[in-house]
């Protein structure tokens, strides 16, 4: 219908951490699958094939991967619509899987 969102994950729930890195795996999935997206992530990131697998055991690897995505506005477009969620669901994700800290402001 005209005017409807192509997103089917519009909806304001809250992501769970679950679900949070289930959109950071799938999303790092979409980059694999195309060597070029693949490479540029490689290379902005510093990894390479064999060390992705040591890199995505830390902590931080799934917030890296969803700035990544954040950073470029026609990659974070283009995921959307591959997975099916909203942009702001990257961001909600990321920010669910490393949150800033509460500086008592």
């Amino acid at each position: 219908m005209k005017g409807e969102s192509t997103f089917r994950n519009r909806r304001p729930l809250r992501l769970s951490v679950e679900s949070a890195e289930a959109l950071a795996l799938d999303s790092l999935q979409c980059l694999a699958a195309d060597g070029e997206r693949l490479g540029r992530f490689l290379s902005l990131s510093g990894l390479d094939p064999t060390t992705i697998r040591t890199a995505s055991a830390d902590p931080g690897f799934l917030p890296a991967v969803l700035d990544y995505i954040a950073a470029d506005e026609e990659l974070l477009l283009a995921l959307a619509r591959e997975t099916g969620h909203a942009p702001e669901r990257f961001v909600e994700a990321r920010r669910i899987l490393s949150p800033e800290p509460d500086w008592g402001a």
